[in-house]
């Protein structure tokens, strides 16, 4: 696989510290309106899922400082770790998955990075202009008008980083509490602190490190490489088809001038993002966002040539064999992603909505009371996963007569841990041995049924 960038397809930008620059060109066809048809969807969530309120919560909020994750009207604490374990272990198999199967298409089509780059290029184009005249504008001295654009471009960039960091941190604030404290300055210093570390994070990285991020800084670029195979869709380039390329007018017969398909455009570099030349063959910058497709397609349409001198394709399929879509590797992860969803689900499904931790006096491991019975202390730590409050009582069972310092019902509210000592008292004749075990058993007041019960020991002499 090639990783060689043609120095002739960078353009130096005057008065830069960087070696070299990239300018974009605007492109329009198939896969760009798919892309920014899945830019918008996916960024209408982003932005509203924290104003939907389910159960009293927003749909995602994850509270880090009471240590809850409200996912759409359900609440996770710190003890259902394996549920987000798992959540973590799906989305990495299915994204080997489709990295096998569609090559880079997160990259491409969902990659945040990708979908705030891409209206950063945007907005520079409305400000500054056209692919040439952004070149243009670079190569002049500074002067009123360069002022006055360059200017517009950046606090419009700071614009949408100042949006986008406050949505994000919506995910971890109410956003009513979020935007009422930024309007009427009562916002406290962490949170403005976070606001403005993702708004810089994200106007650094969509406004100034740009494809420097997919091509020196994400792990993915790096890695993904090792999931691909012959069989794995990626944009490629029909070398026999297209070369030797050049330059001709549309009447002119090439294939009697000994030409390919490729007429050299160069518009396949001029719009990629990463600043390749996918003529050199698969490279791992590709990010597979399909511009160059559209734009060759649109060059091909021009000059009544075949479509699909750059497509989404295969290793096979560019040698003229055809491409496998169930193999080994595919159906692995397939398998991986379905047995990893089927047991967190389960465990979703089965897992108790209360939690019970009970811990023994350290201190003393029995006493004997004025009335020569046999006493042993416990710490019971309750907590309630319910969204609404619930009322238990503590039930001892294992030993004749047993009896509870904590005959009363107890109130514990939604997402509260309730910490409370009781006292087990047994009669020493009914302790033929001096360890027994002994069941604290935890009943709902209201439907009387078990929710959980823990095993301890019973000490006497």
């Amino acid at each position: 696989m090639s990783v060689n960038i043609n120095p002739k397809d960078m353009i130096i930008a005057p008065g830069s510290n960087q070696k070299s620059a990239i300018y974009v060109r605007e492109q329009k066809g198939k896969y760009q309106r798919i892309r920014r048809g899945i830019a918008m969807f996916l960024m209408t969530l982003f932005v509203i899922l924290p104003w939907i309120e389910i159960g009293g919560f927003p749909a995602i909020l994850l509270d880090a400082s009471n240590q809850q994750w409200h996912i759409f009207g359900n609440t996770l604490y710190p003890q259902d770790f394996p549920i987000v374990a798992g959540i973590f272990m799906v989305a990495a198999f299915a994204l080997f998955f489709i990295t096998t199967w569609l090559g880079r298409v997160w990259c491409g089509f969902l990659c945040p990075q990708t979908h705030w780059l891409f209206m950063f290029f945007w907005l520079e184009e409305k400000i500054e202009g056209s692919r040439n005249q952004r070149m243009k504008l670079d190569k002049q001295k500074m002067n009123g008008e360069k002022f006055i654009k360059k200017s517009l471009k950046h606090a419009s960039w700071v614009l949408v980083a100042f949006l986008t960091a406050t949505t994000f941190v919506s995910y971890f604030m109410p956003p009513i509490e979020l935007y009422s404290g930024i309007v009427d300055g009562s916002l406290g210093i962490q949170p403005w602190f976070w606001v403005s570390f993702f708004a810089l994070c994200t106007w650094g990285n969509a406004g100034f490190l740009k494809e420097k991020m997919c091509l020196h800084m994400c792990p993915y670029a790096r890695f993904q490489s090792a999931m691909f195979d012959k069989d794995t869709l990626l944009v490629g380039y029909d070398t026999e088809r297209g070369e030797n390329r050049g330059r001709r007018r549309r009447k002119d017969d090439h294939k009697e001038m000994g030409l390919g398909d490729c007429v050299d455009c160069n518009l396949c570099v001029d719009v990629c993002p990463t600043g390749i030349d996918i003529r050199n063959g698969l490279q791992y910058e590709c990010i597979n966002c399909g511009a160059c497709v559209d734009a060759c397609d649109q060059t091909m349409s021009q000059f009544n040539y075949p479509k699909g001198l750059i497509s989404f394709t295969s290793e096979h399929e560019l040698k003229g064999g055809k491409t496998h879509l169930f193999r080994p590797k595919i159906i692995g992860y397939a398998v991986i992603c379905f047995v990893v969803f089927a047991a967190m689900t389960g465990y979703w499904f089965t897992r108790s909505t209360v939690e019970l931790t009970v811990l023994r006096d350290r201190n003393v491991l029995y006493r004997v009371n004025n009335d020569d019975f046999i006493e042993n202390s416990y710490q019971i730590k309750l907590l309630n996963k319910e969204p609404t409050a619930r009322s238990f009582s503590v039930q001892a069972k294992g030993i004749d007569g047993i009896e509870s310092s904590l005959n009363k019902s107890f109130s514990i509210d939604s997402g509260e841990m309730s910490s409370l000592v009781i006292t087990l008292t047994a009669d020493p004749v009914n302790l033929p041995r001096r360890v027994l075990p002994v069941e604290l058993i935890i009943r709902d007041m209201e439907s009387g049924e078990v929710v959980i019960s823990h095993e301890s020991r019973f000490y006497s002499e």
